[in-house]
């Protein structure tokens, strides 16, 4: 969520820096003249990074009567970037006041509200900026959608999500959409409804079944798993993840040759993910098979040495040879990742 919003905070940033060329040259004028402060300068600042130069010459500006527009979206947006939302809140809060017509500030006080998760109080504003511009971005309807699923508004929910990828708002493939953003927010009632819904549109619909097995897994029921991820390949033969959700779903079972079957197929279809690579290791390892569980290991570590699951079967892979120094480097490597992340002494 995170991501996709900075994302967008990034696009209006550097968005705002592309008209402002002229002043490029750090802010010099004629040699021991210093230049003048206006908007345009400001947005160049702040298009290149420098952030706190940008705010100070916001603040200049906002002594000016009138205060220049755009001044106070740029100072929300600053804000933003700075995960500053009650004061984004405020800046673009005055920004609407100066120019009703101001959508971008209203997109984004809404946007920082859901930050500060005040789901009730984003949805009018973002609302708001939809009914006034039509053609809004992607990241204001994807807010939206879930803010409309936090506070049961399903059916809302569906429909902006559908207007992102332009699905009728009540298809198959708009049920679908939005059972797969539900089971992300860990709804997964809702998730498994909106997947059978779905299937009752068009039951040849690919993914459904497939999310619905991953439902089912979610919840721990394994066989209504391997059910649901069977169905979907009949409709799906050759679809990577879903031999490797079904690899999981048999392994979870106990059915190992199974698991291996599927998890093969997965390797096949695509080779760059190191997922079925682990699960094949940890699926030689319950088959008895360390040597054949070390070879799929090694390769999902050397495609992502940061997976502690990885290092961790690896370190029962060796342990199973007899090879105990590297069992126990891999172990001592688990635990190096899983606090990789812990302050150190002094930061506490």
């Amino acid at each position: 969520m995170s991501r996709i919003l900075v994302s967008a905070l990034i696009f209006l940033v550097t968005g705002i820096a592309g008209g402002a060329q002229a002043a490029q040259s750090g802010g010099q004028g004629t040699a021991g003249a210093a230049a003048p402060v206006t908007i345009e300068t400001a947005r160049e600042l702040a298009g290149r990074g420098r952030l706190d130069q940008a705010m100070a010459q916001l603040d200049q500006l906002a002594a000016q009567t009138p205060e220049p527009a755009g001044a106070e979206r740029l100072r929300g947006i600053i804000d933003y970037q700075r995960e500053q939302f009650t004061e984004a809140i405020a800046a673009f809060s005055k920004a609407a006041a100066q120019d009703p017509n101001d959508r971008e500030s209203i997109e984004m006080r809404g946007v920082s509200l859901f930050r500060l998760g005040q789901i009730q109080a984003a949805i009018p504003f973002l609302e708001q900026a939809k009914a006034k511009v039509q053609s809004a971005n992607i990241d204001p309807d994807y807010v939206l959608a879930l803010c409309y699923a936090d506070v049961q508004r399903y059916d809302d929910s569906r429909h902006a999500f559908a207007r992102q990828f332009g699905f009728v708002p009540d298809s198959p493939e708009a049920y679908l959409l939005a059972g797969r953003m539900f089971l992300r927010r860990e709804l997964r009632d809702e998730a498994g409804a909106e997947a059978s819904k779905a299937l009752g549109l068009n039951p040849t619909l690919p993914l459904a079944h497939e999310l619905l097995g991953e439902v089912a897994l979610s919840r721990g029921d394994v066989p209504g798993a391997v059910r649901e991820f069977e169905a979907e390949r009949k409709l799906n033969p050759l679809n990577a993840d879903l031999y490797s959700r079904l690899g999981d779903a048999y392994l979870r079972s106990g059915a190992n040759d199974s698991a291996q079957q599927a998890l093969d197929r997965a390797v096949l279809l695509n080779p760059y993910s190191t997922e079925p690579f682990i699960l094949l290791g940890e699926t030689f390892l319950k088959l008895k098979q360390p040597i054949q569980a070390l070879h799929y290991l090694d390769h999902a570590e050397r495609m992502d040495p940061s997976n502690y699951v990885t290092h961790n079967l690896l370190g029962q892979a060796y342990r199973a040879v007899g090879q105990v120094a590297a069992a126990n480097r891999e172990f001592r490597t688990v635990v190096d990742l899983q606090h990789q992340n812990d302050p150190k002494p002094a930061e506490k």
